[in-house]
Parts: structure tokens; sequence; C-alpha cells
């Protein structure tokens, strides 16, 4: 029998074993839409109870819907034929027949765990594992790894090149792909790490930690979904960009619950992109930054009156600046946060200006509650406590850094003279540009600082009201449904996580780290990264112990991923010489795969460097199927970007700088000016690491002749 015949009959095989769970698959999306019907027509009862059990009738058999819809493509991946006879599929849900027999078991269950880790040294029971390709409802290939041939029977088909490489070498689309077809022994025990605690792991470039992170999220959400979907998961990348790239892999494995945050984004109101210079992100990210802060938020607002002048009967009642100050001081305690003790601030000026009338010998001065309540009365007075004491916003103060005499009087003895000139020349720009990545856990650090304004309690809205007091026409399971959706409702400042992922966290900074930590005092944590891709300049040991303190002291369990998945052979090698300029004894994943094309390396003229970026560009995007990226130093990005304008690239091409590219993955990488990002005294080298681990398939660099 040819080895055609063979691959077409185990395809008719897996075609047979799919078609009959997706006829099951019918017949359950049937059964949940009959059941949300039933659940409705249990509100003609006209009981309180029916109107209840409808509801929730309603709700699950809807969620159960929507679940056995997003699962549908590729729903089956894998088969395990095992030593005991039985055979396993896995898929992305668990599916039984109408005798509760599987039909395919969820890819985060126990049993579906060998599919991963077995090997042929520890087949863990397995003597065939097949991985299955699927368009739609129609099996398009297999691929089959024998691990155990004495167990095999003689009848045993096995067939294909290897899956993993097989799925490594199709071209990516615009987003990350899940790996959940082709997860490797040590990405699964990653994945399925103890849910307490913080789970670390670190790898090189292409080794899946980004998609070990994620896959680990969704297996979490598999195995207590009421803890995690409840308190929530948070995924924190390093960029807006990067983020935009793994939106899609939760989804993709049926979870929709996880929150994404860029480190741009985590502060309410506020989505940086900007980048500052490696020298300025030490300093804005050093923890020092925080006794900055700490003096900015006790020192009088801008503009804020430096006295207090009331004619009371006749008499001059006043507080100059030197009073005032020590006003302020004494109500504003270390550790005080500003806006919650400003009544303390108002209390104790009316305080003053009581015993000053007395002092006075003010005839007929009445007692100190009916005094405040008069000197209270009087608009000036008013306005001057809202000028002197306002409501401050983080951002209000981190403006203040603006202003070079306040910044040196918050950072002198704190700060050297040359970091205080980075910091001076950095924030020229803040009032026209807006905030930079780095500044946003200041701003978060501030909002710590200077509290909540107290606020009186509004009253809850009445989602059935409408204008001119007429109140809509509901029934009780209607407002029933509406309290939970409103229990459900999160905080914009959401701080109560039940996981935290921080992915490239070599790359998170000590404030940075503080203001994650705010936001996981409850969490277990996931965090992946690669010591040698940092760019970090900043001091390292002020890094572990802002870092240890975010995590706690919860139990660390370390995973080490070793093999390098994306990059070919041929491009890994380019990556890893640039890596050893600096570390020339670091243990580097290994490349799995060889395509034999060679990376291209161009020195063009630099009057010349638009046209060959362009040229570049056109010519991988007709080489490879996929993406292709146009990684530039980051002060060329939109220069770049320009000169690609007219190129167009239907979607396939985007410009990013060498630090937006953390994390990503393109089929074809053209490389602008790699000598430009080497430079960088303090990254450079680890920055272009990262640069040219980024291709799969194609690699080109063009460097302007000096």
């Amino acid at each position: 029998m040819s080895d055609q015949t063979t691959l077409e009959q185990e395809i008719a095989v897996e075609q047979r074993h799919l078609d009959r769970v997706y006829a099951r698959l019918a017949e359950l999306r049937r059964a949940a839409a009959e059941a949300e019907r039933e659940g409705y027509r249990l509100a003609r009862v006209g009981n309180f109870g029916a109107l209840v059990e409808r509801d929730a009738m309603v709700f699950h058999a809807a969620q159960r819907r929507y679940v056995l819809d997003a699962e549908h493509e590729g729903l089956v991946f894998g088969r395990l034929d095992l030593r005991t006879g039985q055979v396993l599929h896995v898929g992305r849900l668990g599916v039984r027949d109408e005798n509760a027999e599987t039909l395919v078991v969820d890819w985060r269950a126990p049993a579906a765990a060998a599919f991963y880790q077995a090997t042929p040294a520890e087949p863990m029971g397995v003597v065939r594992r097949r991985t299955i390709q699927s368009s739609a409802e129609k099996v398009t290939r297999i691929e089959d790894d024998l691990l155990d041939p004495e167990s095999a029977p003689p009848e045993l088909a096995v067939v294909g090149d290897g899956a993993l490489l097989a799925t490594l070498s199709r071209a990516t689309g615009r987003g990350m792909r899940d790996i959940v077809a082709t997860i490797q022994r040590e990405q699964d025990e990653a994945i399925r790490s103890p849910g307490n605690g913080v789970t670390i792991v670190s790898g090189g470039p292409g080794t899946g930690k980004t998609a070990v992170a994620l896959h680990r999220a969704a297996y979490l959400l598999y195995a207590d979904r009421s803890r995690y979907a409840g308190g929530g998961i948070l995924v924190v990348g390093p960029s807006s960009v990067f983020v935009e790239y793994i939106a899609s892999v939760l989804p993709s494995l049926g979870e929709e619950t996880a929150t994404l945050h860029s480190l741009g984004s985590l502060f309410p109101g506020v989505s940086a992109t900007r980048t500052d210079p490696p020298e300025v992100a030490a300093v804005k990210g050093s923890l020092r930054m925080r006794r900055v802060l700490e003096r900015a938020v006790r020192d009088a607002a801008p503009g804020a009156p430096t006295e207090l002048r009331l004619l009371y009967r006749g008499e001059l009642l006043r507080l100059e600046r030197a009073e005032l100050d020590g006003i302020r001081d004494r109500a504003l305690p270390r550790g005080a946060r500003r806006n919650e003790v400003r009544r303390a601030g108002f209390d104790a000026v009316l305080a003053a200006l009581y015993a000053q009338a007395r002092t006075l010998r003010i005839g007929r001065l009445p007692e100190q509650p009916a005094f405040e309540d008069e000197i209270i009365d009087r608009p000036e007075f008013r306005e001057f406590l809202k000028a002197w004491w306002p409501r401050l916003h983080p951002r209000h103060v981190l403006g203040w850094l603006a202003h070079p005499e306040r910044l040196r009087r918050y950072a002198g003895g704190v700060l050297s003279g040359a970091e205080l000139g980075l910091l001076a020349e950095a924030y020229r720009s803040l009032d026209g540009e807006g905030p930079t990545i780095a500044d946003v856990a200041l701003l978060d650090e501030l909002d710590a600082l200077l509290g909540k304004p107290v606020q009186r309690r509004r009253p809850q809205r009445d989602p059935f009201q409408l204008a001119g007091g007429v109140r809509e026409l509901s029934t009780h399971a209607d407002r029933q449904r509406a309290a939970r959706a409103a229990a459900r409702e999160r905080p914009e400042d959401y701080r109560d996580y039940a996981h935290v992922v921080v992915d490239e966290s070599q790359d998170v900074s000590p404030m940075q780290w503080r203001m994650i930590g705010r936001r996981g005092r409850l969490a277990s944590w996931t965090v992946v990264g690669d010591p040698a891709q940092t760019a970090w300049t900043g001091d390292p040991q002020e890094l572990t112990r802002a870092r240890d303190q975010a995590l706690g002291r919860r139990r660390r369990y370390r995973y080490e991923l070793t093999t390098n998945y994306r990059n070919s052979a041929e491009i890994f090698a380019v990556a890893a010489a640039e890596i050893r300029r600096l570390y020339p004894d670091l243990a580097l994943p290994s490349a799995v795969r060889s395509t034999g094309v060679a990376p291209v390396e161009r020195v063009v003229p630099a009057a010349g460097l638009p046209a060959a970026t362009v040229a570049a560009a056109r010519e991988l995007l007709a080489e490879v199927e996929g993406t292709v990226g146009v990684i530039t130093p980051v002060p060329r990005r939109d220069e770049v970007a320009g000169w690609l304008d007219e190129l167009g690239g239907g979607g396939r091409l985007q410009v990013v700088t060498s630090l937006q590219a953390k994390g990503m993955e393109y089929d074809g990488v053209v490389l602008v000016a790699p000598g430009e990002i080497r430079a960088d005294p303090g990254s450079g080298v680890r920055t272009l690491y990262v640069a040219l681990s980024r291709a799969t398939q194609r690699l080109t660099t063009l460097e302007p002749a000096a």
C-alpha cells in the first residue's frame, strides 16, 4: 500500500470522527437554543420563582451557545493512541456523546497533558501522538509521532514529517496565533504550573514565552473558573503594539474575561505610547523618584494664595505665608494623602482664624462652631480654600515637574545634577506631547500619594428610570439581570485581580513594578521574560527589590524554555553573534529548523536608504505570504513610515521601533540602520539582539554607509 493511500485512509478515519463531533456539536447547540427558548416560556407561569429560573436558564444557555460557536474552527486538533488500546481525541473544549462517552478531551484537562508532555524517552503510556489540521469541518492534514514503537500494533499507521515543524513553517497573520495544537513539553509544564504563588518563565527569543503566558491564563480559567473569572486576570505587555498583537489569542481559546493592558495604559484615562531615551527612562523608573514625588505632593500648588486677609466685625484677620505653610504641613503628616486630609487643612485654617479673633478681643465673639459657620458662608473665604488647597489630579502634580525651579527643589539631594538635567529636558515637552510610558508609573505613584478626594456617596441610578420621572416597564427578571450586571461591573481602576501576567518582564522598571503590584496584591502571578533582552539601564539591585516587593513572599515556581521555535537557524545565528558581544558565555536557545536561506546584509549610501528600504520591503512582501515588519531606531520610526506610505502592503506591512518590536513576530523583517541601534551606550546591543530575532523566514539588514 502506498504512502499516499495510507495518508488518505488515515485522513478518512479522522474525518469520520470529526463528522461525529460536529454532528454532536450541532445537537448541543440546538439543545442550548431550546433551553433558552424554554427559559422564556417559564415567564408565562407568572410567579417570581419562575421568573428567576427563567433568567438563570437563559443566561447559562446563551453562555453555552457562545462557547460552542467560538470553538467551532479547529475544534479537534490531536489524537492519542494509548498503550491500553484507548484512543483520546484532544481539542479546544470537551465534548461527550449522548451516552456521556468522551468524543473530545479539553486540552486543559489532566487527561490531555500527555499530548504535550509525552516524549520517546518518557512516552507516558502514549504509543502514537497525532496532530490534526482542519479547515472548517474538513480534515486537511495529519502528522504523527511514534513515541513507543515496541508497543505499537503491526497495523498502526504512522504518517507525516512532524507536526511542529510543519506548523512553524506556516505564515503568520497580523496577530499572534495560539499554539494550542503544538505546545511542547517544557512549555506545557509551565502552563500547568500550580495556580498559587509565582510562576517565573524565562527563555531566549522564539521560545514561546508569550504563548505560554497566555495559554496559562486560559488553563487557569479552566482549572478554577470561579476564582479567576470572578477576580479577573490582568495581562500586562510592554507596548500598545504588542497588546494589539496578542489580543486575539485568548478569545481563540474560548476565553474573553482577561483584561489586557500595556505599561502605558495601566493608569485610568491615559494611553501613552511615547518612549524616553534609556538614560531618561532609567531616572524616571528609579525608586528615588518616589522621594521626589513625595516632596511634590506636599508643596503649595502653583498660584496658591500666600496670605489670607478677612475683615471680621471691623477687625482684620490675617494669616501670613509662614503660618499657612505650617498649617498645611501639620495637616499633612508623613504618610497622609493630600486629597483625603483636605478637610483637616480647612479646619485648621478656621481654628487659626478663631484663635486670632480671640486674641484681638473682638466683642461678642460667638462660640467657635458659630464663628466657623459665619466665615464659611463668605464666598471669598470659600474661593481662598479652593485655591490654597485644591483637589489635585496626578497629572496636575506631574506637570509641576516641568517647572525647572520646582524640579530642582523636589529632586535636590535625591538625584544627581546630570539626572536633574535629563529630567528637566525631558519634561519640556510634557505639556505639548503628553506623558511617556515611563511617566504612567509616576502618575500611578502620585495617585497613591494624593489619594481620592472625599466625596458624598451618590445614590445608585435606577436603570429603568426615564426622563421626566417616568419609569420604564420591566419584569422582575429584567431587574434581577440589571442587578447582577451592576455587581459584575468593575471600576476603571480595578485592583483586585486574582492573577497577573507580566510579559517582557525584563523591561519593567522599579516604579512600574510598584504600579503593577498595586493591582496584584491579592493575586497569583505569571512572570515571563529574558534577562538578555533587557533595555533597563538602571540599578539592578533596586530593580530586584521592587520586583520582589510586588510579588511578595509567595512561593516561586521557575521554568526555563530552551528551544527557539521562531527563527530559522540561519537568522538566529546572526542574532546570537550580536548578543555574544556582551555575554560571550550566555546559554542561548537552540533553533530547531533550517531554511537554507541566509539573512541578507546590505550597506547602502545614506542618501539611498529610503529607496533601499522600499525595495527591501517590496522584495519580502513578494517572498513571504505573511507579515513583514520594518524595524527602525526609535527616532527614525515616523521618517521610515513616510518612505513606505505608497507601498501599502495590504495590511501585511508594519513599521515599528526597535523597542516596539519586543515580543513581536514577523515572517520577514527589514532592519533599518542596525548600527544606530547598537550605538546606544546603555542597552543598544541587547535591543539589536531583540530586533534581529523577530523574523521567522527572511531577514534583511540595511546599514547606511558612514
